[in-house]
């Protein structure tokens, strides 16, 4: 009962993002559910959908950008939601495509278990989404936008900490800022502890948004933050990401998702979209994330930016 009601929520939800989103796009309107896109004059119609946050918002605008400088006419559907609600709308037609995470898809959509090996999570993924789905994953980044533990440089300097195996032999001093939830996620502290060994660190401190925790750190209110490897913070502030020397995290890169009949229809999607995945590493998405969080530009600016700079587009419209 609790499936299909989570079921129903996801569908309803889905409804109201795509109707939301139907004043916003451009070029014809297709048939989701015939896999079948329009030829227009421009080029044939692809639906770049992506999930609710800034990092999302750039990655797809860089699909979609990249995609028009192809020939294709590119309706955004950007801001859709969550995993569940980006997922719905790839699988219904809805969409063509979006940037997912190999760790989500292992985890949250496949609910296989936890694997470290980048290959393997990636290989495991690639099979999972053909066989359930009718869905292709394209070449991952470089970028792991995993779960971490970073310090201020020079206090990490100073204590000697460079991997979390430091930071736990370290602990009782530390104290260390995050999410509540981290507290009790298995793959928090109590999974920090199970492989790590265990350990009390001198406080936590929970806050509830990532502008908070980065606060609190660089304040020096907290010794160690809760981050993700992307996350724009951790260039600005010249931070530390403490090296997962016991395999812990689960890798995170993003990949475009595609359905199967539209990657059939248009091939040349593969290759377009490939050529990007070398140039995004985690430094690279650090900066542009926090162009958008802390310099407070617009995502397409920021993609646009980047994909003249890297010679994927060569003038601005």
């Amino acid at each position: 009962m609790r499936r299909m009601y989570v079921g129903w929520i996801i569908l309803v939800l889905l409804a109201v993002v795509l109707a939301a989103c139907g004043g916003e796009t451009t070029g014809e309107q297709t048939d989701a559910t015939n896999g079948e896109l329009p030829a227009t004059a421009e080029g044939p119609l692809i639906r770049v959908g992506s999930k609710d946050f800034p990092e999302q918002f750039i990655l797809g605008e860089m699909y979609a950008l990249i995609l028009e400088d192809a020939g294709f006419t590119v309706e955004r559907r950007l801001n859709l939601g969550a995993t569940p609600v980006a997922q719905s709308a790839l699988t219904a037609g809805a969409i063509d495509l979006y940037p997912e995470y190999t760790g989500t898809g292992l985890l949250t959509v496949l609910g296989l278990p936890v694997s470290t090996d980048p290959q393997d999570v990636f290989d495991q993924v690639s099979a999972g989404y053909a066989e359930q789905f009718n869905l292709v994953w394209l070449e991952p980044a470089p970028m792991n936008n995993t779960q971490a533990l970073a310090m201020r440089r020079e206090q990490a300097e100073e204590l000697g900490i460079s991997t979390i195996s430091d930071m736990v032999a370290n602990a009782s001093e530390l104290i260390m800022i995050g999410p509540d939830e981290f507290q009790e996620r298995e793959d928090g502290l109590p999974g920090l502890r199970e492989i790590y060994g265990d350990f009390n660190l001198r406080a936590y401190r929970a806050v509830g948004t990532g502008a908070l925790r980065y606060q609190g750190l660089v304040n020096g209110d907290a010794d160690v933050v809760v981050a993700f490897g992307t996350d724009g913070e951790i260039s600005a502030f010249d931070l530390v990401v403490l090296e997962d020397d016991q395999n812990m995290f689960p890798p995170y890169q993003v990949a475009p998702v595609v359905r199967q009949d539209t990657l059939e229809a248009n091939p040349q999607i593969a290759d377009a979209l490939n050529a990007l995945a070398p140039r995004l590493t985690d430094q690279v998405m650090q900066e542009l994330n926090y162009e958008v969080t802390g310099n407070q530009r617009e995502p397409a600016d920021v993609a646009r930016d980047f994909l003249i700079q890297e010679g994927f587009l060569q003038t601005t419209p």
